[in-house]
């Protein structure tokens, strides 16, 4: 199968990747991401449709944001894929309270839908009566993976903060809460906790503020890589190379830092190849096999240097 990518309108801010060589008799998935601004939607995006390319029987439509808070251009995409009557749509939320009342109607139109990567809100399920599956890694137990490295690296009264992904995101949550794990369990000292909605810039500004009011932070965890990028950046500008920091999701732009010290750790929950298992997951609901349920576990692993 032959790929074409190209903008979609500007109202939307949504960038498409389309399978134009699919027999007509092939089924159509629909693909959201998040914003492929970020690296690791990027891999997600190249894995998915190396996937296709390899299995042949399948129309992939991929669609992502133009930055991590653009959840609208989410509940677009999904509007616009039950309009074109796709077979599948695999979603990883923006928001996973946003997305819920869209995916229902997705669902309602006949249409299968596999959540992964980020969690929907329970709450939020349960006031629609939706009961969908969730495929994707514990992100509670993988940052207390990364914060554990930094827990033993920093030792008892470690002083640090953390960089917060999206408010609204399951999996920003869940990290926050893994972090603070290993916060207790190694008995360190929390001295800051903010968000940067995943962004790399905005992560070089946010700890940039924090290090002028907290100059003797020893760890920084990050709940993604690329606000860890951004956490860098701003030690670099400010000349300091004694801070341990640790991220979450092993990009290739990390792969250097944590080699040369810049960055303690990560956690790799393997982006490249989640799309494409949740894609053939849905694909086997598609074909008649059993609806998903409850948790299925993607993996997570621990990246450092040694």
């Amino acid at each position: 199968m032959k790929f074409v990518k190209f903008a979609a309108a500007a109202a939307t801010g949504i960038f498409l990747s389309a399978g134009i060589a699919a027999a007509d008799d092939q089924p159509v998935v629909g693909l959201v991401m998040k914003s492929l601004a970020n690296e690791f939607f990027q891999n997600m995006l190249a894995g998915a449709e190396a996937h296709a390319a390899e299995r042949g029987d399948f129309k992939l439509v991929a669609v992502g944001m133009q930055n991590e808070t653009d959840f609208q251009s989410q509940i677009n995409a999904v509007d616009n894929f039950i309009t074109q009557g796709v077979d599948a749509i695999v979603i990883a939320p923006a928001d996973s309270r946003a997305m819920v009342r869209p995916i229902k109607r997705a669902i309602a139109a006949g249409i299968v839908v596999v959540n992964f990567d980020v969690a929907l809100d329970a709450d939020a399920k349960a006031q629609q009566g939706l009961d969908l599956a969730f495929v994707g890694p514990d992100n509670r137990g993988g940052a207390k993976m990364a914060g554990d490295a930094l827990g033993e690296a920093l030792g008892k009264g470690g002083k640090v903060v953390i960089i917060e992904g999206n408010p609204g995101a399951d999996n920003a949550n869940e990290r926050r809460l893994g972090f603070e794990d290993s916060v207790a369990a190694y008995d360190l000292d929390l001295l800051d906790s903010r968000t940067a909605h995943w962004e790399t810039e905005e992560a070089n500004q946010v700890f940039s503020t924090m290090l002028t009011a907290h100059p003797d932070i020893q760890g920084v965890m990050a709940a993604n890589d690329s606000m860890a990028v951004g956490v860098v950046k701003a030690l670099e500008s400010a000349g300091r190379s004694d801070i341990q920091v640790v991220g979450f999701d092993n990009i290739p732009a990390v792969g250097p830092m944590i080699q040369d010290g810049r960055m303690l750790a990560t956690v790799d929950q393997f982006g490249t190849r989640m799309a494409a298992d949740a894609i053939d997951l849905a694909l086997g609901v598609v074909a008649g096999g059993p609806e998903l349920e409850g948790w299925v576990k993607t993996n997570i692993e621990l990246v450092k240097a040694d």
